[in-house]
Formats: C-alpha cells, structure tokens, sequence
C-alpha cells in the first residue's frame, strides 16, 4: 500500500485552512462564513490526522473526533443564530450586526 507523503497532506490541511480565512475575511453573508469556519476546522482536523499517521499514534484521530464534536456544536449554535439574526434584520449581510444593541 502506498502512502502518501507527510508534506502533501500538510500542504493540503494548509491550503484548505487559507481558503477558509479568505472565505471568512471576504465573505459577508453569515451562512457563507459559517461554512468557511467549518472549512478551516476540518484542515486542522486533516492536519491532525496527517500528523497522527506519520508516527503510527491514533492521537490525531482522538483529536478529530473533538473538533468534530466542536464544529456540530458550533452548526447548532450558529444557525439558530442565524435564524434569530434574520427574524431581526430580514438579511443574513453580517454588517448589520453593527445594529443590534442590548
């Protein structure tokens, strides 16, 4: 079986993990920087693994299964945010967050 060299997977956690701080820092529908906040939770996730593989421990494996349990977390919290944010303001446009006081 071949296996796929260290610095490749790496390289692939850190190009996943720049799309999604390029999604977040651009993007300003809510939903679209939720789901770039997912992306960059599993290229930590993927680098784990990669890291895990390479010296034959399950840790990266245990350690995805935390940041999976934190990103189902973060879905559940963040849409029902998302759902209130647009009962509120009838858009999903994050700079009228700036609106809500109190």
């Amino acid at each position: 079986m071949a296996t796929i060299p260290i610095h490749y997977g790496l390289l692939l956690a850190a190009l996943l993990f720049v799309v999604g701080l390029v999604g977040v820092l651009v993007r300003r529908n809510i939903l679209f920087i939720l789901m770039s906040i997912e992306i960059m939770l599993n290229a930590a996730g993927l680098a784990f693994v990669v890291g895990g593989a390479r010296w034959g421990r399950a840790d990266g494996q245990v350690m995805v299964i935390i940041i999976l349990t934190v990103a189902a977390a973060e879905v559940a919290v963040g849409l029902a945010l998302v759902l209130r944010f647009h009962g509120w303001f009838k858009s999903l446009d994050a700079d009228r967050a700036s609106e809500m006081r109190g």
